[in-house]
């Protein structure tokens, strides 16, 4: 069941404030990816205020839900809403990528919150898979997100793993495809065009769906139905715009790495109150 309007409402808010979190790391920082951290934000936010069974508390908690950023390049939404959340002080955000650091340049397991290391791209719905499949030898009922992006969608082995996916019947996986359009070296689809997208998946036997990755309604429908499918993994293609919020950054390959400076800094907060 969708939930009130007001939650929503809340749901946006929190995904501004990631926004804001991810600008003033990585100005602190002086290094990082801002484009694909703005893009998914809204479906981090959502994941981690609403759809995800977590406990900040106890972060090992055996019933948890998982959630791997295979993109591990955007690991500063994610520790944004983990410090939202409560996994640990907001004050460690200023820390990221600072030597000794709980919040490394790539997702890392010391840090409270964090399933797996990730940062070699391809390699995240393999270890989704696996996460899903122990859920179903244990007879748990726990459910596995993996958050792709889709320049990584170009590597070999997520087909795979899409593949062994839909062989094993994970109902209880599923991807979402942060589908803005760009990657470090330009557009997607001049690189390596991954069209059509959406036919692939089902080729591959997923129950698929397409949504605009900022409309927190669609979000939070996608995920609902996808819960609802009992014999197949569900892959959301969440169509977003890379470097959201951020007028100088949207649609800018060269924001997929580079953090702004003072000014863009500046800037960039005053867009996103």
């Amino acid at each position: 069941m969708m939930p009130p309007q007001d939650k929503i409402k809340q749901l946006e808010a929190k995904a501004k404030i990631l926004r804001k979190s991810v600008i003033q790391m990585l100005s602190t920082a002086a290094s990082g990816h801002p484009g694909g951290s703005l893009s998914s934000a809204d479906i981090i936010s959502a994941l981690y205020f609403h759809v995800l069974r977590h406990d900040p508390k106890n972060p090992t908690w055996p019933e948890r839900d998982r959630f791997h950023l295979s993109k591990g390049h955007a690991c500063p939404i994610v520790y944004a809403a983990l410090a939202e959340s409560g996994y640990f002080p907001k004050q460690e955000l200023t820390k990221l990528r600072k030597l000794g650091s709980l919040l490394q340049g790539h997702p890392d397991r010391r840090t409270p919150g964090i399933e797996v290391g990730s940062g070699s791209l391809g390699q995240g719905l393999s270890v989704g898979l696996g996460m899903a499949l122990a859920a179903k030898i244990d007879k748990k009922d726990y459910r596995v997100y993996v958050l792709l992006g889709d320049g990584e969608v170009q590597e070999g082995n997520v087909w795979e793993a899409a593949m062994a996916s839909a062989h094993y019947k994970c109902e209880n996986l599923c991807a979402i495809v942060d589908h803005n359009g760009f990657q470090i070296d330009g557009k997607v689809n001049d690189i390596m065009n991954i069209e059509p997208l959406a036919e692939k998946w089902k080729a591959f036997g997923w129950n698929t769906i397409s949504i605009d990755g900022h409309k927190m309604e669609e979000i939070l429908k996608a995920f609902e139905q996808a819960a609802m499918v009992l014999d197949r993994p569900s892959v959301i293609i969440a169509n977003t715009v890379k470097g959201k919020g951020v007028s100088f950054m949207e649609h800018v390959a060269d924001f997929h790495g580079r953090a702004p400076n003072n000014d863009e800094t500046k800037q960039a907060l005053e867009e996103l109150e």
